[in-house]
């Protein structure tokens, strides 16, 4: 049976104790949603980076409780970078609240999975640096249609190679995950699955990866835009599992596409599952982040509470 995210608390606990990491404490079922900001939401790969350092006093401005950071948006790995983002971060009194990475265990080289195992662990580390307690981890894709704009075209149901199919693509998927579980386990990082674009797209395989796997370090990572059909019954389906959630905003019309998500439904179904988490932003429309963010805090803030 597939851990859901109370399970799962319990026997990160456990776990983490015995690694001689401070336990996670139980989730506060009264406590407020809180709410993080994506440095995702200010750059989407198309323009130069945005600094990182101007999300951190940002979110600071308009109210939000924690950043995440997005890996390729880094200016470098150097440990002065590293602490320095950090010490910002804590002087604002905000959490960094996860680490989202991009690797791809989707591949019938073993060679090429081990340099994303590596990819993964190296992330982890990173991670741990920060104090960062999650990373956003992938399944990957078939990379049979070789562009991220056509797949989108699709909603991600991009075919498999040429002799292969889905469940070897799985089968990869969960022998490299395993393979990162005893570095997460000793830096007491969560590996939060998403449901991306690729072999996850679809819900129950994300759900059966999951259960496969079995271990308190590979949670969930909940984003409420990423779904080829009907987006709250994939919300309903993964909001028990949830260790974090990615919230989409398309202010401007979305990079890819855009959603109208109804936020005060989704926050009543994920308190009815028990999620008492962070709520992450990912502002993906092409209006100019410093008003879309904003517009977004608002959106989220009014729907979750706080």
């Amino acid at each position: 049976m597939s851990l859901t995210r109370r399970a799962a608390t319990k026997l990160l606990a456990g776990g983490a104790a015995a690694a001689g990491i401070p336990a996670i404490a139980a989730p506060n079922v009264k406590g407020k949603i809180r709410l993080a900001v994506s440095t995702y939401s200010y750059w989407h790969f198309r323009t130069a980076k945005y600094p990182i350092e101007k999300v951190i006093d940002h979110a600071y401005d308009l109210g939000f409780d924690g950043v995440e950071l997005l890996h390729r948006q880094f200016e470098s790995e150097d440990l002065a970078y590293l602490n320095k983002l950090r010490q910002q971060a804590f002087r604002r009194g905000l959490d960094l609240v996860m680490l989202s990475i991009h690797q791809d265990f989707v591949s019938p080289s073993a060679g090429e999975r081990a340099q994303h195992v590596a990819h993964t662990k190296h992330c982890i580390e990173l991670a741990a640096q920060l104090g960062i307690p999650a990373i956003r981890l992938n399944s990957g894709r078939w990379k049979t249609i070789k562009s991220f704009d056509d797949l989108m075209k699709v909603k991600g149901d991009e075919p498999p190679l040429a002799g292969y199919k889905e469940a070897d693509a799985i089968q990869w998927c969960v022998d490299s995950i395993k393979e990162c579980i005893p570095t997460a386990e000793k830096h007491g990082v969560i590996m939060a699955l998403e449901n991306h674009w690729g072999l996850t797209t679809k819900v129950d395989v994300l759900l059966k990866l999951h259960k496969m796997v079995n271990s308190p370090w590979l949670g969930i990572n909940m984003d409420t835009g990423n779904y080829p059909g009907d987006p709250y019954v994939g919300i309903e389906q993964l909001a028990p599992y949830a260790n974090i959630i990615q919230a989409k905003t398309y202010y401007g019309g979305g990079e890819w596409y855009t959603l109208d998500l109804d936020y005060k439904r989704i926050a009543k179904i994920i308190r009815n599952a028990g999620y008492t988490g962070y709520v992450s932003l990912e502002m993906e429309g092409k209006e100019d982040p410093l008003s879309a963010v904003a517009k977004s805090y608002k959106v989220l803030r009014d729907a979750f509470g706080g």
